[in-house]
């Protein structure tokens, strides 16, 4: 996938006082959206949007695009 994390979401959020236990207990994200940032899946824009609200940063610094290489496939 093109799109990936640049920064592990969940440590981050650790660090600004939310643990995964707190999210949880707080109904910010369920286990499900949980798990999908623990594995650097993809997730909603409205929970990309949650998650820069609790940094306070922009998606920009939380995402970022990498091309992906194209095998050359006329040799």
């Amino acid at each position: 996938m093109p799109i990936r994390y640049k920064i592990d979401v969940l440590s981050a959020l650790k660090e600004v006082g939310y643990s995964s236990y707190k999210l949880r207990q707080m109904k910010v994200f369920g286990e499900r959206v949980i798990t999908r940032l623990r594995h650097k899946e993809s997730v909603s824009y409205d929970v990309l949007a949650k998650i820069c609200e609790l940094l306070k940063c922009q998606p920009g610094d939380i995402l970022e695009y990498v091309e992906e290489q194209q095998e050359n496939t006329a040799e």
